[in-house]
This record gives C-alpha cells, sequence and structure tokens, in this order.
C-alpha cells in the first residue's frame, strides 16, 4: 500500500486518539496535545460520545475498564474494509508494518499513528476504487448502518455525500451474487497402487528444496523411512504403519511431501495430510508452494479441509443480510464480513485468510451463526449450492493430490463412511501424530446431555416458534423428499418423540429441579446427584461424579429416558430406510438433485439421530446394570465461574485407539504417525516406543508398526538450558508473580508462561502487567485480555519484546521461531488432571508410569516450542522444586539441568539470553 502515497491528502474527521497501556493512556487531542490519562479518565471521556480514534475497541474497551465509544474510528475496521482478506496483526506495530509506516516506538508514537494510517487506507481506497465496484456497495449498505467511518469511505471512492448511500439499492451485502459458479464432473478412477521407493522420495525432496539449498541428511533420511508408507498394501486388514519420530529441525513437513506428492502424481489418487492444530494445517499449505508454485496448479492439486462447521454458510449469510433493513446495527459486521467474503480464497472462517481479530469486531456469536455448526444445510435445494464454498472444497479433495485436514475431520469422516478409505484415499499421514489419542478420544465418546439433546431437537423440530430465522426443522427440510404416506408417517413419529428433548428453558427448569419431558427430568435427577456427592460443590470449576450406586429416583428416570431414545431411534431408522428405498425403487424417476439431497438427509439421520440414540439407550441402561468393560461413565455439571452451563452424563472408551484403529488404521493401506515428541524419554527405548504404540492404536493391527526415529540437527546443549527454581513457594501467588517479573524482566520479553490453573494465570497478571509495561515489555494474556487466543499469538509472535501468559493447553499452538520466544517458564510440574477419567486410564496403563510418561510428553511438547531454528536460543524454566527426577528424560540428552535459587537463575536467564553471549 505504500505506492498509494501519492494520492490526495484526504479530510479526515477531527477526533481525538486513544492507545490504551497497561497503566495509562495516551489521548492526543485534535490539536495533536498528548495527554497521559489514568484508565477511568480515559473511560469518561470516551463515554461522553465524541468520536474517537482506535485500535481494537472492544480490547481497548476492556483495558481501560469500560468506557466502550458510541463512536468510535476504529483502524480495524478500515483496514479490513480497504484490505480484505489480508493480514496485519492487531497493534500500531503491526498496522505500521502492514501499511509500510514507520514503525511507533512510545505509546505517544502509536497514538500518533492512527490518523496516519487511516489516511494510507482512505488513499489505498481512492486509488483501487475503479477495480472494485463492489467496495461501493457494501459501502452504501453499512452507512445505512451509521458507519463512523462512512462518509470518509464514501469520499474517497468518489462519492459527494451519504445522501448517495440513503438513494442507493437495500441490497449491498449480496456479495454471494459474485462469486463464481462451480459445476460437477464424472467420478475420478480408482487410484493406481504404484509404490515410492527411497530413491524417489530423495530426488523429489531434493527438488523441493531447490539448487543450492543447504544438505540437510536427516530430512532425506526421514523422507526414505517415511516412504514405506506408499508401498503397496501387502494383505487386507494389514496396512503399513510407520511411526516416525523426528526432532525439531529435521524438517518432517517436506520430508513426507515428498513421497506423498510422489505417490499422489504416480497413482492419480489423493493423500490426506492430517494435522491436530489449525496452525499446523496453514503451515503445511504454505510450504506446499514449493511443490506447486504457480497458483493456480496449486488449487486444483491441494484442498485445504475442515469440518463444515469452519465455513461460511451463503444461506446464512443471505438469510442475516436481509434481517439488515430491521437490525441495522449488524450492518457494519455484515458489511466486513461481506467484504472478506469478495476476497476469500475458501470461505474459512477459523483460519487461512480470515483474520482471528475480525471475530472480536464482529462478535463471535455472529459468526458462528454465519457456518452451518448446526447441520441445518439443505443441500441441492439451496440457490447457493452452485457457489458454496463447502460443496466446492469437498468436489475438489476427490481430485487434488494432496488433501491438508484435521484430525477430527479424518476420524468423523472415516467413521461415517464419508472418507471412502481404502477407495479413493489409501494413504494417511498424521502430522503432531502424539495427539492421535486425544483426538480419537474426543471423536468416540458420547455425550448425553442438556445442551447435546436441546440441539437435537432443535434439528429435528426446528426453532418452534421463538422468531429466529435459522428455523428449519427436518421438516422444512426433507418434506418434498418423502414420497411414499409411509414416510410421512415416520417423520410425523419422529417428531412426536423429539418434543421429549429439553426444550427452550431447560437451564433454568434443571436447576429448579422442574425437568419437563424423560430427558429433563433425568438430567435433573444427574445434576442432583452431582451436587449431592461433590466434594467442592460450593466452588467455580465443574463437578463429576461416579456412577455408581445411584439414587431410585435417577434409575427410573434414566429408563423413562432410555425408552424415549429407543422409540426416536426407531423413527429416524423406518423414515432412513423408507427414503433410501426411493432411491432403488424411483431411480429413474429422481433428479440427480434430488438424490444427492435423499443420500445427504439419510447420513444426517444415521449420525446424528440413529447413532446418538443407540449410544443414549446403551448409557441409561448400564445405569441399572454396568459399564461394559471398555468403557469408563460418569456424570458431570460444566460450570464457568460457579455458574452451570451443562449438565450430562459421559461415556469414553477407555482405550480410544481401539475404534481409532479398527475404523480408520485397518482400512488404509499405508498410514504415516509422526512427531517431535513421539516418545516419552522415560530412559528405557523399548519401554518408550512400547508405550507410543499403544498411544497410536497400533496393538490392535496385526503386525506391528515400523519405527523410524531421526535425531534433532539442533546444538540443544549449546543453546538451551532448563533451570528448576528451588526457592519459590509455588502455593504462594505473591512468589511466584515475583518469579515470573524478575524472569520475564531479565529476558527482556519474548517470554512464555504456562500455567495449569486459569486463577493463577490471572493473580499472576494483575500483579506483573503494569511493571513489565513500565520497562516496555508488553504482557498479554489468554482469559485476561478481550482478545481471541490465535490473535494473541499472533501479537506476540510479532513483537519480540512482548510476553504471554496462557495454560499449558496451548503449548501446541504457539509455534514462534526467533527471538520473539527465548524463555518458558511453567508454574509447576503438569501433572495429569485426577479425572474420572484419568483415573480409570491410570489404572488400564500401568499406574504411576502412565502418569510418569503423559508428564514428560507434555514438558518434551513445552520445551520443543524453544528452538526452531539452528540460531535459536532458550531458557526452560519450572518454578516447582519438586519436581522429580525421574522426568528429565523429557529433555534432550546433553542438556545442563539445573536446580537453582531464583536470584541465580535471574542472572542465568540475563547472561545466557544477553546479545553478547557466545
Amino acid at each position: 500500500m505504500a505506492a498509494m502515497c501519492a494520492a490526495p491528502t484526504l479530510m479526515l474527521e477531527a477526533a481525538p486518539a486513544l492507545v490504551a497501556g497497561v497503566h495509562d493512556c495516551v489521548w492526543l487531542t485534535e490539536d495533536g496535545e498528548i495527554e497521559r490519562l489514568p484508565h477511568r479518565a480515559a473511560a469518561r471521556r470516551l463515554e461522553s460520545g465524541g468520536p474517537v480514534y482506535l485500535l481494537h475497541a472492544p480490547a481497548t474497551a476492556a483495558r481501560i475498564g469500560g468506557g466502550k465509544p458510541s463512536r468510535a474510528f476504529d483502524l480495524l475496521e478500515l483496514f479490513a474494509f480497504a484490505a480484505p482478506a489480508r493480514f496485519c496483526v492487531p497493534t500500531p506495530r503491526g498496522l505500521a508494518e502492514a501499511l509500510q509506516l514507520p514503525i511507533p516506538q512510545s505509546l505517544e508514537d502509536q497514538a500518533i499513528l492512527l490518523p496516519r494510517a487511516a489516511q494510507r487506507l482512505l488513499k489505498h481506497l481512492m486509488a483501487t476504487a475503479d477495480r472494485d465496484p463492489k467496495a461501493r456497495r457494501t459501502a452504501f449498505a453499512m452507512v445505512r448502518g451509521g458507519w463512523t467511518w462512512g462518509p470518509a469511505v464514501l469520499a474517497a471512492l468518489g462519492e459527494d455525500s451519504e445522501e448517495a448511500a440513503l438513494r442507493a439499492p437495500v441490497s449491498g451485502l449480496d456479495v454471494w451474487k459474485d462469486l463464481p459458479e462451480w459445476q460437477d464432473e464424472a467420478p475420478p478412477p480408482p487410484p493406481g497402487d504404484r509404490g515410492v521407493d527411497e530413491a524417489e522420495a530423495r530426488m523429489r525432496l531434493s527438488q523441493l528444496l531447490g539448487e543450492g539449498a543447504e544438505a540437510r541428511p536427516s530430512q532425506s533420511d526421514y523422507a526414505s523411512a517415511v516412504s514405506a508408507v506408499f508401498q503397496p498394501r501387502r494383505e487386507e486388514g494389514a496396512p503399513t504403519v510407520v511411526l516416525a519420530e523426528a526432532g525439531t529441525g529435521v524438517g518432517k513437513t517436506l520430508g513426507y511431501i515428498a513421497p506423498a506428492s510422489v505417490w499422489a502424481e504416480k497413482n492419480e489418487g489423493p493423500v490426506w495430510l492430517s494435522t491436530y492444530t489449525r496452525n499446523l494445517q496453514h503451515q503445511i499449505d504454505a510450504e506446499l508452494d514449493r511443490l506447486f508454485p504457480n497458483a493456480q496448479e496449486k488449487e486444483k492439486r491441494v484442498v485445504l479441509r475442515k469440518g463444515r462447521e469452519n465455513y461460511l454458510c451463503l444461506l446464512n449469510m443471505e438469510e442475516t443480510a436481509r434481517g439488515v433493513a430491521v437490525s441495522a446495527a449488524d450492518a457494519v459486521p455484515l458489511g466486513l464480513l461481506a467484504r472478506w467474503v469478495g476476497a476469500t480464497r475458501d470461505g474459512d472462517m477459523t483460519g487461512g485468510d480470515f483474520p482471528a481479530w475480525l471475530v472480536d469486531l464482529t462478535g463471535g456469536r455472529r459468526i458462528a451463526g454465519l457456518t452451518d455448526r448446526r447441520g441445518e444445510c439443505i443441500y441441492t435445494a439451496c440457490a447457493h449450492y452452485s457457489r458454496c464454498f463447502i460443496e466446492h472444497s469437498t468436489r475438489r479433495a476427490r481430485r487434488a493430490d494432496l488433501v491438508v485436514a484435521n484430525h477430527a475431520l479424518v476420524m468423523v469422516q472415516a467413521a461415517r463412511g464419508a472418507l471412502d478409505l481404502g477407495g479413493r484415499t489409501t494413504r494417511l499421514v498424521f502430522d503432531e501424530g502424539h495427539h492421535v489419542f486425544d483426538a480419537a478420544d474426543s471423536a468416540f465418546s458420547a455425550h448425553l446431555s442438556g445442551m447435546e439433546t436441546a440441539e437435537l431437537r432443535r434439528w429435528l423440530r426446528g426453532s418452534e416458534g421463538s422468531g429466529r430465522n435459522r428455523a428449519r426443522g427436518l421438516k422444512a427440510r426433507c418434506e418434498d423428499l418423502l414420497g411414499e404416506e409411509d414416510n410421512r408417517r415416520h417423520l410425523d413419529a419422529l417428531l412426536y418423540a423429539a418434543a421429549g428433548l429439553p426444550g427452550d428453558g431447560w437451564h433454568t427448569r434443571l436447576a429448579d429441579g422442574r425437568g419437563t419431558g424423560p430427558v429433563e427430568q433425568f438430567l435433573a435427577a444427574v445434576r442432583g446427584q452431582v451436587y449431592a456427592r461433590s466434594l467442592d460443590a460450593k466452588g467455580p470449576f465443574g463437578l463429576e461424579v461416579e456412577t455408581n450406586d445411584p439414587a431410585p429416583d435417577l434409575v427410573a428416570a434414566a429408563e423413562a429416558a432410555g425408552t424415549l431414545f429407543q422409540s426416536l431411534g426407531k423413527a429416524a431408522t423406518d423414515l432412513r430406510n423408507g427414503m433410501l428405498a426411493r432411491l432403488s425403487e424411483e431411480a429413474e424417476e429422481l433428479e440427480s438433485a434430488e438424490k444427492a439431497r435423499i443420500d445427504q438427509i439419510c447420513r444426517s439421520l444415521q449420525h446424528r439421530v440413529i447413532d446418538y440414540a443407540a449410544a443414549a439407550v446403551n448409557m441409561t441402561k448400564s445405569l441399572d446394570g454396568a459399564t461394559p468393560d471398555s468403557f469408563v461413565d460418569w456424570f458431570d455439571v460444566d460450570r464457568i465461574d460457579g455458574r452451570d452451563l451443562d449438565v450430562g452424563m459421559r461415556r469414553h472408551w477407555i482405550d480410544p485407539t481401539f475404534p481409532f484403529a479398527e475404523t480408520v488404521l485397518v482400512n488404509s493401506h499405508g498410514t504415516l504417525l509422526t512427531s517431535a515428541t513421539l516418545t516419552d524419554g522415560s530412559g528405557d527405548a523399548e519401554a518408550d516406543w512400547k508405550s507410543a504404540e499403544r498411544r497410536a492404536g497400533t496393538d490392535f493391527l496385526p503386525a506391528a508398526p515400523i519405527r523410524a526415529r531421526v535425531p534433532s540437527p539442533f546444538d540443544y546443549p549449546a543453546n538451551t538450558k532448563v533451570l528448576i527454581v528451588t526457592d519459590v513457594n509455588r502455593n504462594d501467588v505473591a512468589q511466584v508473580a515475583a518469579a515470573y517479573r524478575a524472569l520475564f524482566q531479565a529476558s527482556g520479553g519474548g517470554a512464555l508462561g504456562l500455567f495449569t490453573a486459569i486463577a493463577r494465570l490471572r493473580a499472576v497478571y494483575s500483579r506483573i502487567a503494569e511493571d513489565l509495561e513500565s520497562e516496555g515489555i508488553d504482557l498479554l494474556a489468554q482469559h485476561v485480555d478481550a482478545l481471541n487466543l490465535p490473535t494473541l499469538i499472533d501479537m506476540f509472535r510479532a513483537e519480540p519484546h512482548s510476553c504471554l501468559l496462557g495454560t499449558d493447553a496451548i503449548r501446541d499452538g504457539v509455534d514462534v521461531p526467533g527471538d520473539s520466544l527465548r524463555l518458558i517458564v511453567f508454574d509447576r510440574v503438569p501433572w495429569p488432571r485426577p479425572t474420572i477419567l484419568h483415573k480409570a486410564r491410570r489404572a488400564h496403563f500401568g499406574g504411576k508410569e502412565y502418569d510418569d510418561a503423559l508428564t514428560r510428553l507434555k514438558l518434551k511438547q513445552a520445551f520443543g516450542r524453544l528452538i526452531r531454528r539452528a540460531t535459536d536460543r532458550g531458557v526452560f524454566v519450572l518454578l516447582d522444586s519438586r519436581m522429580p527426577s525421574r522426568l528429565l528424560g523429557a529433555f534432550p540428552d546433553g542438556v545442563a539441568v539445573e536446580r537453582i535459587g531464583l536470584k541465580q537463575a535471574v542472572e542465568t536467564v540475563a547472561g545466557f539470553l544477553s546479545p553478547d553471549t557466545p
């Protein structure tokens, strides 16, 4: 955008600018005067109602404790409009970098930047107005909704006044009309089965790296080892499985892309590359630019797939946009989303080209309402079907060479028979393979809860007169496809049974112990037993109790609920079978679109109603008998800050890799599970591999997996240190906070603080944020800042002098190379939480050794965040003197582990991370 500087200066509305720090704020007056204000004074000025320039209004208001302005010139809104689907770190520094403006160093500089950045963005709009006619239409709609930026944007787009917006047609958010349409093609042929040998894998890797690339023997060895996955399968039900541990820096992504891409080309079939985190999904997608530097070719041969709930639904967008005439307040956020829709690559609203901070600006509920998270798609009956992002992605995946997916999608699709495992898809790669156990645990569990069953009722019966736009029940989605009168009776029976599921207001009724209908009455009895037997019923956190010895009224309620689910399952099965019969009996009469809709509805009935009802019947029956040996059941009340969110009964596999192996592994021809942390480092190499195989599900296969380990090329002993601080009382928040403050100051930022409890995280933040800011260190915090986690990580990555506090669960999502992450501080040893589920697994998998293995893996994964490049240096600090020596195998061989006091630890961090340190 720097090239737009030659455009004439645009007149901005005279208004102050505000930048909020942790301790105070900088207020730049309309006349250019700088003032320092305490938060409360700044909040009062905002509440006065005058317009003000700022960056990220929700976060600014949260930081100063209120004062959300009625008229804010939010620079992020203007950026999202002028540069849709473009990345920008939502900080003054990030905005300056995106616009190629001088980087602000102080709060004063940041305040001065805001109106300058506005000028730059408006000049860009002025220069591109002729090439972007959709911008004017969308701006008109937003101006009608009272957009603060409206007059300036209209002027930049060549409109003289706001009256033009009022005279313009009501449309302007209907960007779906401008999207290209796709067309169906003949089904692709089945893939071949020509193998990839080691030499081919090495050769393709060399081509990916390019001429003159630094020789990396370990990466070539890795590509060679994993190529075994791409050899022909020798026996049905006996896939070739490779467990490959590749140390950080090996370059495993390109290492497995090499043989995978060769196999896809030779056999004209897709290889699915699966990850656990969205972050890595997009990293792999970026790496594939090496394989397909031509964007158009990559568009055909690479597809990034996620679940349907991640993508924009154009029908939801249309229905919401129609309501703007009634609710003008939605015009601005919908206008920003419309701008993104016109520029997005694939409609993915959880990553890619969708800025994470746009969720904060437009509202998380509004975003969720625009995706198909409720499964209400009407498929070919939708007017937008031929433009649908989801359907386009699904069809492209059938012809792609490489499909970049995630573990949850792969497992769910395989379980539902939608992945075509063993047909078109025969080869799978699970990167972040250490998370396969967790992903399987989620995919193959069952939850009979208020939220789940209320959602099922809504899917079946619609909104039942609540006045919401999205009110399509099953009848509205399939009534024109029923055919025989019997099917109408089956549908009526299903909808009648669904009336026994929880309806609107179930939260309140359960809390009052007066559930309506058999399922609510069962859940009310569950809630009563949880509160009666819990040891901390008055605490702020969730509660859980075992299901043994249930009260008689609970058993009776479970029996009634089970009877209802039997009725649901039977009616759904009859309806599904009746509709499937139409596909065979009326094959010549049905249109292709009708056949596709019938097939999709039948699939949905199977997994949403029939399978769920069967699981619910089994769970409720077990209360009067016994839980099957392979499962563990419990009752729980999910809470936040002492407020009930959900109530239910849970059932999990004790070993979820069994259904994973039976559903996914057995049906593949070859599968790679790879990670830097497959083994936990107990000191016994054979035991470590056995443990890794158990967590991967290969114990349930007829043949043992192939093991491969390629060590990291990094010099960990020279570039890292591990410090265990011995004189900080981990139960004294003041001492823990003082330790974090001193260590973060010693590193000068670039620090990640990990906590095993949210309450301690918040307490530490409140004690140290102001002191760090006074030294130029910005402290970001999960569960504190009014920013979503992806945005916080983007900000942390972009600013080397910032620090981030988060729970230990975020460690896999933080991939920050270089100086931006040079210190990790753990508040205590991350032992597994002592839940009912963990208790059952601990007994099944080996007791104390199981706890140790899980803890070593957490430490190993966290340590692995420190060094991402050969030039990185880092220190890992644990503020827990009770760290047992048997866990030290989590750290690489040769790394010095020192048990020292805090004073010495601070000196060591400062000295080791000093730029002058050799």
